[in-house]
Order: C-alpha cells, then structure tokens, then sequence
C-alpha cells in the first residue's frame, strides 16, 4: 500500500528539479528556508509509514493549517458557517481583495485568506482559547504532543499583515467578522506558523481519508459527512487559482500552504505530503505538484 519504490524513483527523478520557483519573501522569516528542501511521506489507514528525504526536518504549514481550522468550525457550526462563507472555487490570487469588494464581504471560499479569516473569527465565538486549542486539535491529528507554533514566523507574518488586515477590515465592514481584528490576526498567523514535518503532517491528514476517524486512536474527530465536504473542498478549492489544474493533473483532494507544503489524500487508503520551498507563480510548491502528478499517474489511481 505505501509503494516505497515509486516513491523512491519519483525522489529520485525529483531530486535535483530545483530553480524553476522562488521561496516565498513576503514573509521575511520564510525567506531564511533552503530552497533544495525537499521530502516526501506517505502513510496508510493499516498505520503503514514510509519518508524519504528532508522528512526529519520541520517547516510551517501556513495554509495547509486552514484545513485544520475548519474542521474545528465545522464540527459545531455545520451550514451555519456557510452564510458567511462560500464553497466556490476563487480563480483568484490567495490574498485577492478585488474578488470579496465584487461579492460585498463574502469570500468565496474558505481556504482563500479571507474565508480563513472567517473561520478564524467563528473559532473566537466557538473555543475559550482557540490558540492553545487549534495546537491540542492537531497534536489529536498526528497523535504527537511535538507539534508547536513557530514564533519566529508567527511574529514575522503578524509585523506584515497588511493585506490581511486590509482584508478583515474590509469584511467587517460587511458584518462577515464580528470580534477584535487584533485577536483574530494573532490567531490567523499563529495557526498558518504551526510547525510540523511531512510525516506528521502525513498523519495529521489520515483522518480525512477514514471517513473523520484517527486511525491511529479510534478518536472521530469530525463526522463522515463534515470529512466528505473537507474532502470535496480540497478538490474544488484546495490549491487556490491553480486547483483546477491540480484536480486534472494529480486528481486528488489536496491543499498547499506558501512555506512549501503540499498534503492530498486517497480516500480509504493514505495520505501524502511533500515538501518543496520552490513555489510557482501561483504560491505552490512547483516540486511538490510534480511529485504528486508523478505519483498518482504511476499508481494508476486517483478519485477520478
């Protein structure tokens, strides 16, 4: 099931495809990254697991962290969450304003900076201290207590925030947000700075392919039903403006955060996670898109 020597041939293929993105440098502490980084790690629901590469080392997940988050809203809000934000794919860049002043403080869907920040605003309203508790929630995840915020990124994307801040202020104008934009923000870059390896990343993601159950624990952490909508919203919208792409090349849910990770997952089977600096044009890791393409065409299998 962990189909070590693809992997290997892929890492090996892989290897030296370096040069053809950039680290991301709006944030500056995201600049400091090796852009050669490069691991891979899969694991499968029988608690098979497999990594090659960097998979020792950490790195933030910034966006991949928006999966996280909504499942958290989700377990308590359901369709009430959905009058504030929408399930259509952006078309737009990550941070686009232009897009939510068109739709008068909607954004179009979660995993978009503005929706994030939506479900960031409903995680006030729903936990007593939603910094501490998104960490307790993925540590479930993976079943590892080692899993921390990266206070260094976190304080470097808080000191450039502008665009999201522009953001929040601008739904709030609308009533999308209701609490203290201040707290929201500390939360919003703290969640995007959590600190994690692919193969805990790998693990954290296990539950989206068991139907919400950890498989490692028993420990339903969403319902079946919230963990489909999880799953069909990292298809349509999991990698922004390039989703589409990402559906027809490598055909499976998945979702991309700016420090180079990118998670998908095969219902009923595994997860993978892979991690890349390199970003293309669209904010994804360039060597993680190939890695995944590569991976599902020599398998033989996807959710299409």
């Amino acid at each position: 099931m962990l189909y070590e020597q693809t992997i290997e041939e892929i890492y090996e293929s892989q290897k030296g495809n370096i040069g053809a993105g950039k680290v991301a440098s709006y944030i500056p502490a995201l600049s400091k990254v090796n852009p050669d980084s490069y691991s891979i790690s899969v694991c499968d629901l029988d608690g098979g697991e497999f990594s090659i590469g960097d998979s020792d080392k950490k790195f933030t997940v910034q966006s991949i962290s928006k999966v996280f988050t909504l499942a958290m809203a989700s377990r308590y809000l359901e369709d009430e969450l959905w009058h504030y934000v929408g399930r259509e794919p952006s078309g737009t860049s990550f941070n686009s304003l232009i897009q939510l002043e068109q739709e008068r403080g909607i954004p179009r869907n979660p995993f978009i900076n503005a929706g994030a920040l939506v479900v960031t605003d409903k995680l006030v309203d729903l936990y007593r201290k939603p910094k501490q508790e998104i960490l307790e929630f993925v540590r479930e995840l993976c079943n590892d207590d080692d899993v921390y915020y990266d206070k260094e990124v976190a304080a470097s994307e808080l000191e450039n925030s502008y665009r999201n801040m522009a953001l929040a202020n601008f739904m709030k104008s609308f009533g999308t947000i209701k609490n203290d934009l201040d707290t929201i923000m500390d939360i919003y870059t703290s969640q995007c700075s959590i600190s994690m390896s692919t193969l805990t990343l790998a693990r954290a993601f296990l539950f989206l392919a068991n139907k919400g159950v950890v498989p490692s624990t028993g420990k339903a952490m969403v319902s079946p039903r919230t963990a489909k909508r999880l799953n069909a919203l990292m298809s349509t919208c999991g990698l922004y403006n390039e989703s589409g792409d990402f559906a027809y090349r490598v055909g499976l849910p998945g979702k991309s955060g700016v420090g180079g990770g990118v998670v998908a997952i095969i219902p009923g089977k595994l997860s993978i996670a892979v991690w890349s600096p390199e970003l293309n044009a669209n904010g994804n890791s360039h060597r993680g898109i190939e890695t995944l393409e590569q991976f599902t065409t020599k398998i033989g299998i996807s959710v299409f």
